[in-house]
């Protein structure tokens, strides 16, 4: 289907950020001009400098982050536009001059007495920057010299290379064989290989996995090397800035304690045979006597699934959220009749799905959809995202209203849990409730435990080569080989092949990322098990962490909404959550 094609109701609405290209070429042509907040070096040691200068860059930033906006939503309408295409170019190097023309803030701050610092954070006139002035005097000692900030930011080129040496080889070098599906033959690919390991067809999915995982053995030694200097890169970082670790870095940076990783890792540990009574299970349910990592993807019921037009999709949206109460689902249909949402697939579209939200305008999301319960739930979650930065961006000032990574995925998964389990208490069709109950357990699986597994991983790389041990193919693959078989137990067969997964995972290269996935749908769990058991008080206390944005530290924000990652218990509840849907699938298996 050409854009063309689709109806405006079914498309966002982009005018609503610049009438046409030609006044999108206006504001960016006035903000090329009018770059100059390097006049502020040097004037940050007094309250009125600071002030004077974070008023300067927010009058600068978002009207230049609305140009952002506008040219990545024309872009991703379809990437073959060299229009739009030019549009991003451009805006990204006038961003990396923002950056670069900026740098001079964190270090002439980090440079004053404490004194000074703290006699700012309780200058009434600088409240909107309290949070950002505690952790700049927090994380001081771990700040260089300007002149050494710039050069680290100018080596930045340089340290990125694992990553992208890894995302060359992944996406255009790692050469997989041929494969016939379904009658054609094509070269096995990401892409293909997901559509096969989920399908139905055990002798291809056999087939694909043995392909797939083979040709990444035939550039082990390289990507150990190249995950290795990527690990050579943190501990340099961890050295420069003086952390005990590269963990340590990681989690101060983003200002989360250190119990809530640790929790996270003892907890589902502890847990683990519950993973290996749902691979029990599994094995059961498809009848197999041996059971191999390529059957863990294929749904255990194949029959049931919702097939819903968009319209029907987004009504049964509107109902399983409802507990959330009429404000948030007037939000839901304010962002669906007001233009927020580009629902089709067309040529050239970007694929997947997303939402973005920038301040000063309402959030955007992305959809490609499909009839399918993974295209249901995908709507809710990318509305979880859009409403968060809506309530964030209404209630925080510039300076605060931009929530961090480590709760991003927790709103979204909020949506999907409160769906789920309306859906759950509604269905009347058992095939379809076993369907529901296969599907959050495969939704804990892989973003619960799976992540774990991940962070685990990286966690004890880490600390070999901080102990001193390069890594290498056959020591990395032993390490992830023994936490597979920890994590999923004697029912099935760890072979030579899955010891390599590590090998092919592009998070790996963003590290202390993963466990992020993890706490995000932890916390959602817990969350909605309130909303739905407290009522109102927990709704308003989630509306709190919604407009929290980043005015004080993530865990601090989520312990508002009820989910505190300091206490074991709270890693507990997610873990009776997939136990009770386990016991459930048993009892009508």
């Amino acid at each position: 289907m050409e854009r063309s094609e689709v109806k405006e109701q079914y498309k966002w609405r982009t005018s609503d950020v610049f009438p046409s290209d030609e006044k999108w070429v206006e504001a960016f042509s006035a903000a090329e001009k009018k770059m100059d907040l390097g006049k502020y070096r040097g004037t940050l040691h007094t309250a009125e400098g600071v002030l004077a200068y974070f008023k300067a860059e927010e009058e600068y930033t978002v009207p230049l982050l609305r140009v952002y906006l506008y040219a990545h939503l024309k872009h991703d309408e379809d990437v073959r536009n060299t229009k739009y295409n030019s549009y991003m170019a451009k805006i990204s190097s006038l961003l990396t001059k923002l950056d670069a023309e900026t740098s001079f803030v964190v270090p002439e701050l980090t440079s004053l007495p404490d004194e000074t610092l703290l006699s700012f954070m309780k200058d009434p006139r600088l409240k909107d920057y309290d949070y950002m002035l505690k952790q700049i005097v927090d994380r001081k000692k771990h700040i260089l010299s300007d002149k050494e900030e710039r050069i680290l930011a100018q080596a930045g080129e340089v340290t990125s290379a694992p990553q992208d040496v890894f995302t060359m080889l992944n996406n255009a070098e790692v050469d997989f064989p041929e494969i016939e599906y379904e009658g054609e033959k094509m070269r096995l690919s990401h892409g293909m290989y997901s559509v096969i390991i989920n399908g139905k067809d055990r002798a291809k999915r056999k087939e694909a996995y043995e392909k797939y995982y083979d040709a990444y053995g035939k550039v082990l030694n390289t990507i150990a090397t190249t995950y290795f200097a990527n690990v050579k890169k943190d501990i340099f970082y961890q050295k420069v800035r003086g952390y005990d670790s590269c963990m340590q870095k990681a989690l101060k940076e983003e200002d989360v304690d250190k119990s809530v990783y640790e929790n996270l890792i003892k907890v589902v540990n502890d847990h683990t045979p519950l993973m290996h009574r749902y691979i029990q299970l599994r094995k059961k349910v498809l009848g197999l006597d041996t059971m191999y990592m390529y059957d863990i993807y294929p749904s255990l019921v194949e029959e049931a699934d919702l097939k819903l037009s968009y319209e029907e999709a987004y009504e049964l949206i509107l109902k399983g959220l409802k507990p959330l109460g009429e404000e948030y689902n007037s939000l839901l249909r304010k962002g669906r009749d007001e233009g927020w949402i580009d629902v089709c697939e067309t040529e050239g579209k970007r694929s997947g799905a997303y939402s973005i939200g920038i301040y000063g305008n309402h959030p955007f999301v992305l959809l490609n959809y499909q009839k399918t319960a993974h295209d249901v739930f995908t709507i809710a979650h990318e509305m979880g995202h859009s409403i968060h930065s809506y309530f964030s961006n209404k209630n925080q000032p510039y300076a605060k209203a931009d929530y961090r990574i480590f709760v991003a995925e927790v709103a979204s998964t909020v949506n999907e849990v409160l769906l789920y389990k309306y859906l759950l208490k509604t269905a009347t069709d058992p095939m379809f409730k076993k369907f529901l109950l296969n599907y959050f357990m495969d939704m804990i699986r892989t973003t619960l435990f799976r992540q774990t597994q991940f962070a685990e991983f990286e966690e004890k790389a880490h600390a070999m080569a901080e102990a001193g041990e390069p890594l290498n193919k056959d020591n990395l693959s032993a390490l992830y080989k023994k936490l597979n078989e920890t994590y999923y137990g004697s029912a099935i067969v760890h072979d030579e092949r899955i010891a390599t997964e590590w090998a092919r995972v592009p998070h790996f290269y963003t590290s202390f990322y993963v466990y992020k996935y993890a706490t995000g749908i932890t916390s959602a769990i817990c969350i909605a098990n309130k909303i739905l058991n407290e009522g109102e008080s927990a709704v308003q206390n989630y509306f709190k962490f919604l407009s929290g944005g980043c005015s004080t530290d993530p865990v601090s924000l989520l312990k508002i909404a009820g989910a505190d990652l300091t206490k074991e218990e709270t890693f507990l509840a997610a873990m009776r959550e997939f136990e009770e849907a386990l016991s459930e699938f048993e009892k009508i298996c």
